[in-house]
């Protein structure tokens, strides 16, 4: 008998647990581990944000789904990880706290035969002196709760509006020097602009994008180079298009690095250090490894070799000039090379390297978008983790048939542009591969400009909605779930 711990329950997590459980025998123990006692869709925060989808829409408790299906679960979060066990507890384990019921606050050494950490990143508000979801007039749409609040302030200040002769000023992206998740943030500032114009409040209010970005459209993934409807252009030029037709004003290569009540206090690629008043703003945090340490059987500290930042898995992270970085650089199999029953897919394993071209401010500050690995990728990743995991488990030995790098797959994007059946938009982007491949597609990129495209309209919104259901009902593992694609 062999037994998986998976530690959180997001998109990875929770889409690992699934498939090891469908294709491993009761003999098998899965076992999730997470603080969270909800599983949330995430892609649809953006709703939850505008008022348009209540919170409970788009989550369901864990317990009662893993206690049907036979997957164990644990309310806790993890303290340390104990790869090689210690004197007391052979086996390899992770020692977690729990955080709810009769055992809050006790601590417990979980053994495991396979380990997946799945954990995603820590939401670093703290980095951003002052940005904290709430306060300064500052929201996040990073969770569900985050998004109820965020809607609660812009109903206030749309309320406000609607019955004064009052202006405002909305001023939505990216609230450090080096966060990541522009699309998030570029899916809600399109949804707050037809929000406000549903209300009738547009012309009060003077919108703002300000984002850590050198050019619009860069989304981490240094741009792309795309057909949109039968042209050939850059999503740069896109996305100016799109703000330029919504009279959206754009603040680029600012590392916002101070908040205080209504004023985001940045700095530019040129070295300034400037301002920018608010009435209301929503700024995507910094996201970062959430400090795990690790030690060997004698309790020495060994977290470098699990750890840089997120976790180490099998890729080359030898320092090299930008222009040396490859595709082959991105892992395949997402395993510790330390510790070969150890793996990290999704958010929680670290990139070699960044895919937007590293800038420096004139004073030398870090101002560029970290590697985004949210959605598609993750439950890609996940699932070919799982499918190896259980490969291994009925050979007997080691497999690492399932393999798939950011540098030769492939997503899809669709960012809500307003909400509803005949009224919605969406802006739905597909691109291949995801890190750009510069000796394949020179002439494009980096990428297949046959497999990388853009498009706006109200079919984008229905396919948003869809893919809403579905993955919801994925997640709940109903009748034949496993036949929606990750």
């Amino acid at each position: 008998m062999s037994k998986i711990v998976i530690l959180g329950a997001g998109i990875s997590g929770h889409t690992a647990a699934a498939h090891l459980r469908r294709k491993l025998g009761k003999e098998h123990e899965v076992l999730v581990v997470s603080p969270n006692r909800n599983y949330q869709w995430v892609p649809s925060n953006i709703w939850v944000g505008i008022g348009r989808m209540k919170a409970k829409q788009l989550i369901f408790p864990l317990e009662p789904l893993y206690k049907r299906k036979g997957i164990g679960y644990k309310q806790a979060k993890v303290v340390s990880f104990h790869p090689e066990g210690n004197k007391t507890e052979q086996k390899p384990f992770v020692a977690v706290e729990y955080v709810f019921g009769e055992k809050k606050g006790t601590q417990e050494n979980v053994t495991y035969d396979y380990l997946i950490n799945a954990t995603g990143p820590k939401l670093a508000f703290d980095m951003t002196e002052g940005l904290n979801p709430g306060h300064n007039k500052a929201y996040s749409v990073c969770t569900y709760d985050h998004a109820e609040h965020a809607w609660h302030g812009l109903k206030e200040l749309i309320d406000q509006l609607k019955t004064s002769d009052k202006k405002a000023k909305i001023l939505i992206g990216t609230g450090h020097a080096k966060a990541t998740c522009q699309g998030a943030a570029f899916e809600y500032i399109l949804n707050v602009e037809k929000e406000l114009v549903r209300h009738g409040v547009r012309d009060k209010v003077e919108m703002t994008w300000i984002s850590n970005e050198k050019d619009l459209g860069d989304f981490g993934m240094d741009g792309m180079f795309m057909d949109y409807n039968g042209f050939n252009m850059k999503s740069k030029d896109m996305i100016e298009m799109i703000f330029e037709d919504r009279g959206i004003k754009w603040i680029l290569g600012a590392g916002v690095n101070k908040m205080e009540d209504g004023i985001a206090h940045y700095e530019n690629l040129e070295g300034e250090f400037k301002s920018e008043e608010f009435d209301f703003a929503m700024l995507i945090p910094a996201f970062s490894g959430h400090g795990f340490k690790a030690y060997d059987k004698n309790e020495a500290d060994i977290t470098d070799k699990l750890f840089k930042g997120f976790m180490i898995v099998d890729a080359d992270y030898s320092p090299k000039p930008y222009e040396e970085w490859t595709v082959q650089d991105w892992p395949e199999t997402y395993q510790n090379p330390s510790y070969k029953n150890i793996y990290a897919p999704g958010i929680a394993f670290a990139p070699p390297h960044s895919i937007s071209k590293p800038r420096k401010s004139k004073n030398g500050t870090e101002i560029f978008p970290a590697p985004p690995r949210t959605g598609m990728p993750s439950g890609i990743t996940a699932k070919l983790v799982a499918d190896n995991i259980i490969d291994s488990i009925k050979l007997g030995k080691e497999s690492l048939h399932h393999k798939g790098s950011l540098g030769n797959m492939g997503a899809a994007c669709i960012a809500s542009a307003g909400f509803g059946m005949t009224k919605g938009s969406g802006v739905s982007i597909t691109t291949y591969p995801i890190v750009p491949d510069y000796k394949k597609y020179p002439e494009t990129g980096g990428r297949d400009i046959n497999k990388t495209f853009g498009d706006i309209g109200l079919a984008g919104h229905w396919v948003k909605l869809a893919l809403h259901y579905a993955f919801i009902y994925k997640a709940k593992m109903k009748p034949f779930w496993w036949l929606i694609p990750e």
